[in-house]
């Protein structure tokens, strides 16, 4: 049994899903967002500017900036109604028609008579957008708030802006909660760039998708598939469950972990691992598994959910 991050046919393609310029927040003009990532050896981006009515709704054209060796992803960062904390909806979606309809969100934060979150994020994904979780820790997410997405794809694993501008970029907690609850969200890794700071919220967490074409519509097929994990740094290679074990190949890491629902966790440990056959043993009443790369650096990667049933 493979995960179609490793049987699908084709290469994989490394890009960031979360950024902004100067649409919205972000402190560069589009042009120049798109070269930067470019130059970075990026094969596509999402720029996805907040969708609210100071910045009169934008969905930010990138089309021009396309060519062979590069392509984007129309997209916008959505926002309607409260979470538990009081704070606005953040909501993900890429792929996003230019005719989407904005919600009544004149500011950054919610007022009343607007929609709700979860109702935004089933607008998204019934208009043919791959739609995520933004930033649950940054967010202040409770469990009530992330189980109560139900319509949506992935759920972010991690936000490099939160992590680097207030040590709040993980989603391993959201994961384990929507997954608990039964919700098959797979993981994306982001940036969430702004380059308030130079380029340190940028070009520290991406996807690899893995596509027989780098244009928009075979990534975000792949992407809505779950053909892709997530990473600050370290290569999935290969990924296999034969019997009872999990086999993986990567790129040189310190450690390979394997998840489940329970506590429990099975790990391989070395100075420059590249492949590793770990026994599901304890895990096996687990629904569902998942394998973190850890390399030297503390650098990351994770794998989507597989799920048995």
């Amino acid at each position: 049994m493979r995960p179609n991050a490793f049987s699908y046919p084709g290469k994989f393609y490394r890009g960031n899903l979360h950024t902004h310029c100067t649409n919205s927040d972000g402190r560069l003009e589009v042009a120049e967002v798109c070269r930067r990532y470019k130059a970075q050896g990026y094969d596509f981006l999402a720029l996805t500017d907040h969708f609210v009515g100071r910045f009169d709704y934008p969905i930010t054209d990138t089309r021009p900036y396309r060519d062979e060796e590069f392509t984007t992803i129309i997209g916008a960062e959505l926002h309607s109604g409260s979470n538990d904390l009081g704070e606005l909806w953040h909501i993900l979606a890429v792929g996003l028609p230019f005719n989407f309809a904005p919600s009544n969100s004149p500011e950054a934060y919610p007022i009343p008579e607007q929609e709700t979150g979860q109702e935004i994020a089933r607008r998204a994904v019934e208009a043919g957008a791959f739609v995520a979780i933004a930033h649950p820790e940054w967010s202040g997410l409770t469990e009530s708030d992330m189980c109560s997405i139900d319509s949506a794809h992935a759920v972010e694993i991690y936000n490099h802006g939160c992590d680097v501008e207030c040590d709040r970029g993980s989603g391993l907690h959201a994961a384990d909660v929507l997954a608990r609850d039964g919700k098959r969200f797979s993981f994306i890794a982001t940036d969430d760039a702004h380059f308030a700071h130079g380029n340190l919220d940028a070009f520290g967490g991406w996807v690899m998708v893995k596509s027989e074409e780098n244009t928009p519509e075979a990534l975000l097929q792949a992407l809505k598939d779950g053909a892709m994990y997530s990473t600050t740094g370290p290569d999935f290679i290969d990924l296999e469950i034969i019997g009872d074990e999990v086999h993986v190949r990567c790129s040189p890491v310190s450690a390979v972990i394997l998840q489940g629902e329970c506590a429990s966790t099975v790990g391989e440990f070395g100075d420059t691992l590249t492949k590793a056959s770990l026994k599901i043993g304890k895990l096996s009443d687990s629904p569902w598994l998942r394998v973190t790369l850890i390399d030297a650096a503390g650098r990351r990667a994770w794998s989507n959910p597989i799920w048995f049933n």
